[in-house]
């Protein structure tokens, strides 16, 4: 065999097997920052159509996290997908930088500010630490493979970003938006700071749960309230209420019922009760009340502002009605504190009650609060029960677990207490309805944020935008020293604030004196000491990043977030965008799910089930991190592991050897030269061909429809399917025993070369490294990175029109694969080597028949056997033929003795004919020392 290995053509190239994408991919990067591949591609697309994908900022505190890497990776695809597809696309990284997080993260540090360190020196603590953050979590996003303006970020501590967020305010100012108020909001007794909805989530808590007596004041009155009463009954008359907050009874100011709802007194021993007639079962058996009788019934409008008594001050208080009052649990009758709730706060305003809030910024109750004052809200419900059981008003007690709003941040319960905050009202200029008409004229993918969106704006409460906290941005107001009430000029003076924070950061704001702006007026205004939450700095980005640069335009055309998002940054952003310029900030929103294990939790370290990207990328590589992602469903949750990950590099593997295979195959293939015109090709090199570019099609669309599932899945299936199976398993033998300069090879590296070409293009929104390897490994002249291109165009169409069409070959391959059975069969049974050790006997129907025939000689180079003939099938086929699973379609396979040539291993009859070439056959002798064999079609 020696003497004719020179003859063969055998794969060659230096594109290596192994990966070694750890130590590899770094020196892209580095190849990558030293030619400005960013600025090469904004240069080379700087007059195409734009494309503005506006990053959502994560935090910067901390390591990236497998979340990040998701969420980046994501981006990273569309923008790269996008500018394949021939658009701008700028792409402005960002960082948010205020908030409570790097607080804590400074406190544990430096001690709080006015203790160990001013508050000044606070703040550029936590400026230095929010910038230390930036500078790892940009190393780690730019590790992931991901292109952006890395030089040039928005972050939001930038002075001039802090300036324009005090420009945002102003404006929704201006319009009519804000408004201060003395309401209830979240309160996270940790933060010592009113929350914003987008900052609750909910977990289980262990409450005492309660019912408690108010009595009815005035018992002839309140009997009045019924037609008739069918039955006598004697004894106290009280209305029961349901409550797990025992700590909100001393605010109480009414109890409210429902107008609608049919109430019964119920006489029980020596007392009566008022009790909703749907709960009442309910409510006599938690009572363990055996004997009862319904005395009388009305519905709850008949009862209002009937007068009862506080269970344990000397305070009359009335019932009300309210629609909010369910009959999902509990009495019917709803205690009703309006400094500590929503619903109690709008029955509140409602029926005139007072807004009294017992209960200071440290969770203590003050020092005027009768029998409790200077008692934490956490540590007297036990004191509260003794008194409900001093006053005879306690009906029952017990402890349940349920859903409660919690501190994102610390994990702990929230309180509903009333304090003078800022909001942005939904209300107050149409704000809420103009969000919903704008919501529909978004595009979300998946299409349910839309109604996720919807029901979350239709809902929510004012937007409480004031934290009483010390790093963030400040609402930069002066405030009447007796009234409250914003300095008649506050928008120009914001603007003067605003020129100031732009020099000198936040700090100017508070060195500012207010004599200095203020004059005169100064002696009669102070400064606000609220800070802004910090989902209006990353919420207004559309107004400090999208109009403020002249790369970007506004609206976006795309925002790209995680579900957690719809309650916050895409609800943050589309309100303010709204109340500044009565528009969205975004054309469409693209929403990814969380990232959990194997069992439906998530990531913790707590848990031990955290995978951190760092590590991946340190030993499968980023591509393979990337891979995973684009191979997920990103519209639900994502599961991650191990072995998934394990799985995902073996699937890489393959890819990147299908990608090698080709490019060894293009040894000494000069495009220049040696391309092939499409009508020139052999049939089967056109129809792959085809095949790419139908794939391509798809592959376009699922990347324009962002379904990057479905790419990883047409990707892989043409390698492995298409090209690992069918086509390229066909061509090996033509590629290698053809001569060189042969039509037979040079129109098979045509096809290969198209396909390459292709290929990386596919490959480089995701496996943007190795996309990036195989470019410059690829034969002709090329530019200096695979994202200067566009999609692949040159690849060209097989007419339908023709015998040889992408129907006959799908044909071929289900003929192909029908034989492929039966010879596998017959390995198995010991009847058979390799498949070139048989000859296949084909027998079919004469539609079939001429389909096969057509190939003349060359069936045999399709089933990869040493010989092949086609018959009709009828009543003179062999009896041992074997039924397929083709319709139609019969095979008989025989094992050959033939002597194998030793160059091609066909097993043929002349092999040995020629005695000076006694060990090839004759095809191979022609191609030795011949004119060469002549292929026409496989």
């Amino acid at each position: 065999m020696s003497e004719y290995k020179d003859t063969l053509n055998l794969p060659k190239t230096e594109f290596p097997m192994k990966a070694n994408l750890a130590q590899r991919e770094p020196l892209i990067l580095k190849k990558w920052e030293e030619i400005n591949l960013y600025g090469k591609i904004r240069e080379k697309n700087k007059s195409c159509d734009p494309f503005i994908f506006h990053d959502g900022p994560p935090y910067a505190n901390g390591h990236t996290h497998i979340g990040h890497a998701v969420n980046k990776t994501l981006k990273d695809i569309v923008v790269k997908s996008k500018t394949f597809s021939g658009f701008n696309v700028p792409f402005v990284p960002g960082w948010d930088c205020h908030g409570l997080p790097i607080e804590l993260k400074v406190e544990k540090k430096v001690g709080k500010p006015g203790h160990k360190i001013s508050a000044p020196e606070f703040r550029k603590a936590c400026r230095d630490y929010a910038a230390s953050q930036i500078d790892i979590q940009r190393d780690e996003f730019k590790r992931l493979g991901v292109l952006a303006d890395w030089q040039n970020p928005y972050i939001t501590m930038n002075f001039k970003y802090e300036a324009d967020i005090i420009r945002s305010l102003s404006k929704i100012i201006q319009n009519g938006h804000v408004q201060k108020g003395y309401k209830p909001v979240y309160w996270c007794l940790d933060c010592g700071s009113a929350l914003a909805e987008a900052e609750v989530e909910y977990a289980d808590k262990v409450s005492p749960a309660i019912d408690v007596r108010f009595k009815v004041v005035n018992e002839e009155a309140f009997l009045a309230c019924f037609n008739k009463i069918a039955k006598e009954g004697h004894g106290a008359i009280s209305i029961p209420i349901w409550t797990t907050t025992p700590w909100t009874l001393p605010a109480n100011q009414a109890v409210a019922l429902n107008p609608r709802t049919e109430y019964a007194l119920v006489a029980c021993s020596d007392e009566r009760l008022l009790i909703a007639e749907p709960l009442l079962a309910e409510v006599m058996q938690r009572y363990e009340i055996k004997n009862h009788r319904v005395l009388a019934k009305a519905t709850g409008d008949a009862f209002a502002n009937m007068q009862l008594q506080h269970p344990f001050f000397e305070r009359i208080v009335p019932v009300v009605l309210g629609e909010h009052v369910t009959m999902d649990a509990g009495t019917g009758a709803v205690h009703t504190a309006p400094a500590h709730g929503q619903d109690d706060y709008i029955m509140g305003k409602q029926y005139n009650l007072p807004l009294d809030n017992p209960v200071g910024d440290d969770g203590c109750y003050i020092s005027t609060v009768p029998l409790f004052a200077g008692l934490h809200v956490n540590a007297v419900n036990d004191r509260i029960i003794e008194q409900l059981k001093a006053h005879e008003n306690l009906l029952h007690f017990t402890k349940i677990t349920h859903s409660f709003p919690h501190c994102w941040r610390h994990k702990t319960p929230l309180i509903f207490r009333s304090t003078p905050q800022w909001f942005i009202s939904m209300e107050q200029n149409g704000l809420r309805m103009m969000a919903l008409a704008a919501i529909e004229n978004v595009r979300w993918v998946p299409d349910w944020g839309q109604s996720r969106i919807f029901s979350m704006v239709d809902k929510r409460p004012e937007w409480c935008i004031s934290r009483q906290r010390t790093w963030g941005v400040p609402i930069a107001l002066f405030l009447h020293k007796e009234t409250g009430e914003m300095h008649p000029n506050s928008i120009a003076l914001m603007e003067k604030v605003a020129s100031k924070v732009e020099e000198k950061g936040i700090e100017a704001w508070h060195e500012l004196d207010a004599h200095e702006l203020l004059g005169a007026d100064s002696a009669h205004y102070t400064k606000c000491r609220d800070i802004l939450d910090v989902w209006f700095d990353s919420g207004v980005s559309h107004e400090c990043v999208l109009r403020q640069n002249g790369d970007l335009h506004f609206p976006a055309d795309l925002y790209l977030e995680g579900s957690d998002q719809h309650r916050g940054w895409f609800q943050s952003s589309l309100l303010t965008s709204l109340a500044m310029h009565h528009k969205a900030p975004y054309k469409a929103v693209l929403t990814h799910g969380y990232v959990i294990d194997l069992e439906g939790r998530k990531m913790s370290k707590s848990l031990g089930n955290v995978i951190a990207p760092e590590k991946v990328i340190q030993t499968m590589g980023a591509d393979v991190l990337r891979l995973w992602v684009a191979s997920i469903d990103y519209r639900a949750e994502i599961n991650v592991s191990d072995e998934i990950l394990t799985r995902t590099s073996e699937t890489y593997r393959r890819l990147r050897n299908t990608a090698r295979f080709l490019l060894a195959n293009l040894d000494g293939f000069d495009p220049e030269k040696h391309l092939v015109k499409p009508d020139d090709m052999l049939a089967l090199d056109r129809w792959a061909v085809n095949k790419a570019r139908l794939v391509q099609d798809e592959i376009i669309k699922a990347y324009e429809s962002y379904q990057f599932h479905l790419i990883y899945q047409k990707v892989h299936h043409f390698c492995t399917v298409e090209l690992g199976g069918f086509y390229l398993d066909i061509i090996k033998d033509r590629q290698y025993t053809t001569q060189t300069n042969s039509l037979a090879r040079r129109s098979a590296q045509t096809a290969m070369f198209h396909i390459i070409e292709a290929l990386v293009r596919w490959f480089a929104p995701i496996l943007s490294f190795t996309a990036e390897e195989i470019w410059h490994y690829i034969p002709g002249k090329r530019n200096e990175s695979v994202f200067l291109n566009t999609w692949y165009t040159d690849l060209p169409v097989l007419e339908e029109n023709q015998l040889m069409n992408e129907a006959y070959w799908e044909k071929l391959r289900q003929v192909r694969d029908a034989v492929n059975k039966e010879l596998e069969a017959q390995r198995k049974a010991g009847k058979l080597g390799a498949p070139l050790e048989a000859e296949v006997h084909v027998y079919c129907d004469e539609v079939l028949k001429k389909q096969l025939d057509a190939l003349e000689n060359e069936l045999r180079f399709v089933l990869i056997t040493s010989g092949a003939d086609v018959h009709l099938a009828n009543s003179h086929m062999p009896s041992d033929v074997i039924t397929t699973d083709v319709s139609g379609l019969f095979v008989k396979v025989n094992p050959l003795t033939y002597q194998k040539c030793e160059r091609c291993w066909h097993r043929c009859a002349d092999v040995g004919a020629d005695k000076t070439h006694s060990t090839l056959c004759e095809r191979c002798i022609e191609n030795v020392v011949g004119q060469g064999e002549i292929r026409k079609y496989a």
